[in-house]
């Protein structure tokens, strides 16, 4: 049961990266673009989590989190800059 559970989550991520490369290559703007760059982020932070529990090595979790930190910021430093610039 819990492997039918792991490949559904497994073939949602797969598909959730489809539509955001999608969104990506086909965005009319730079914001929609910068958008499906942090929706591919925080579906990359999925994998891995989902990764580290297949695998049963945790340490990947932490790995996720400070991957998930630094696209914040780049997410941050990005909207600031096109805003008003840095």
């Amino acid at each position: 049961m819990a492997e039918s559970i792991v490949q559904v989550a497994a073939a949602l991520i797969f598909g959730a990266i489809s539509l955001g490369v999608i969104r990506l290559v086909l965005g009319p703007t730079t914001i929609d673009r910068i958008v499906a760059i942090d929706m591919l982020t925080i579906i990359s932070i999925s994998l891995i989590v989902l990764y580290a529990h297949v695998s049963g090595r945790f340490v990947y979790i932490d790995v996720a989190l400070v991957y998930g930190l630094l696209s914040f910021l780049a997410v941050l430093a990005i909207a600031r800059f096109l805003e008003k610039g840095l």
